[in-house]
């Protein structure tokens, strides 16, 4: 059995364009130990599958909530995709051991960084897209997720953005965020407050709400997924 066939078996997947899934499965590190690759890295293929990514899992929610305002939605979603969970996802399908890796960073660990494994994830994502379209991909995805989304809820881990910011914020930017209301609009029995996450002296996210915490929740998880992709992004320039 062939490297690809052997990760298609153990995915669950058939490809009808097999350099789709090759390219999905190709990090960077090995196309440069190896500049005869025909093929090029996952990256750009990565950029389109956390794209679909975003929208499969959003219209999701949104018919599987339809109790859930925008705001606890956009929660929701963020703790779907974050960096951690579709590392997560990755590992169960046992995906770091599909990678076309180089020596280098394999033996640094590689195939089970979080990072890497995010993009194979996401990358694999965008190639069943070009390959089989958006109904078979959304299959793909939503039954990886929807487990998940129980086990959120039950912890309410996607609830508390704030705690998770200040963690993050505080490993890797060592400050710890605050919090600025910048906005009320309406009547007093109807106001709506924005509240500006603070990162330093750095606006990292907004949020709105009908009271405070709610905005201030809000901001926090915007202000979550930026730091995240700015986490993301120096991981793979530490990597190059």
């Amino acid at each position: 059995m062939s490297e690809l066939s052997a990760a298609e078996a153990g995915l669950g997947l058939t490809f009808r364009d097999k350099t789709l899934l090759q390219r999905a499965l190709t990090h960077r590190s090995y196309t440069n130990e190896n500049p005869d690759f025909p093929l090029e890295d996952n990256e750009r293929l990565e950029f389109l599958g956390d794209a679909v990514l975003d929208f499969v899992t959003a219209e999701y929610l949104y018919h599987r909530f339809p109790e859930m305002d925008e705001g606890e939605l956009t929660s929701l979603r963020a703790a779907l995709v974050r960096t951690e969970t579709l590392a997560r996802f990755a590992s169960e399908l046992g995906l770091g051991s599909y990678i076309y890796m180089g020596r280098g960073e394999e033996e640094n660990g590689g195939r089970t960084r979080p990072a890497i494994l995010c993009g194979c994830y996401e990358a694999l994502v965008g190639a069943l897209y070009l390959d089989q379209g958006l109904e078979v991909t959304k299959a793909f995805v939503i039954q990886v997720i929807r487990p998940v989304v129980r086990q959120i809820l039950e912890s309410e881990a996607n609830k508390d953005a704030k705690s998770q910011l200040q963690e993050l914020s505080q490993k890797h930017r060592r400050i710890t965020p605050t919090y600025r209301t910048v906005s009320e609009r309406g009547p007093d029995h109807a106001k709506e407050f924005t509240v500006a996450a603070m990162i330093g002296r750095e606006t990292y996210g907004l949020g709105t709400g009908r009271s405070k915490q709610v905005a201030a929740q809000a901001a926090a998880q915007a202000a979550l997924e930026r730091l995240e992709q700015e986490v993301r992004e120096e991981w793979a320039s530490d990597e190059a």
